[in-house]
């Protein structure tokens, strides 16, 4: 049972994080729709991470935890202790899970797609990308593009990719995720 400012403060964080899906002008069908096999990572992990979502001057924190097998991906959501997503995809299906509090605009196609944007190999990306998307990679730095419009910033501290602090920058959607893994 979660204390009442416990309770308060998730429901702040979920309120959050929803307004900020439903502030997007762009339309729906104008994101990527990356959706990657796990095995096209080409490797396995188990990663705990904490995560910092800024947008319009509010800050919203959420640890995870994130495991990546060949066969399947799994990742869960905490905040304040309190699981609020969950999903599980297999390279052909996404399934998840939110907290009943968590507003339907966080949808767990456009986590994945972020995931998979920060940690996938540039090769697997670049072969998915539909008509109009690029992608490019100098050192520790990627950049993603539709047409000659920037759309996305990745910096990572470290390789491999899932290990330090990664910060995607999206331009389009006027947001900055900063995932910090734990050692």
């Amino acid at each position: 049972m979660l204390k009442p400012t416990k309770f308060i403060l998730l429901a702040v964080l979920l309120a959050t994080l929803g307004a900020c899906a439903s502030s997007q002008k762009t339309p729906p069908q104008a994101r990527l729709g990356l959706m990657l096999a796990p095995a096209a990572l080409g490797g396995s992990f188990n990663v705990q991470q904490h995560l910092k979502v800024e947008r319009n001057g509010k800050i919203d924190e959420l640890d995870a935890a994130l495991e990546v097998e060949p066969d399947h991906l799994e990742l869960v959501g905490l905040a304040f202790g309190q699981r609020v997503l969950s999903l599980s995809y297999d390279g052909q299906q996404l399934k998840s899970w939110r907290h009943v509090m968590l507003p339907a605009q966080v949808r767990a196609e456009d986590v994945l797609e972020d995931m998979q944007l920060c940690l996938w190999p540039l090769e697997a990306i670049a072969a998915a990308l539909p008509a109009g998307w690029r992608i490019e990679e100098q050192g520790l730095h990627r950049k993603l593009y539709l047409n000659d419009d920037l759309i996305t910033t990745i910096d990572y501290t470290g390789l491999p990719r899932w290990s330090g602090t990664v910060t995607l920058n999206n331009l389009r959607y006027s947001y900055r995720l900063t995932i910090q893994s734990a050692p």
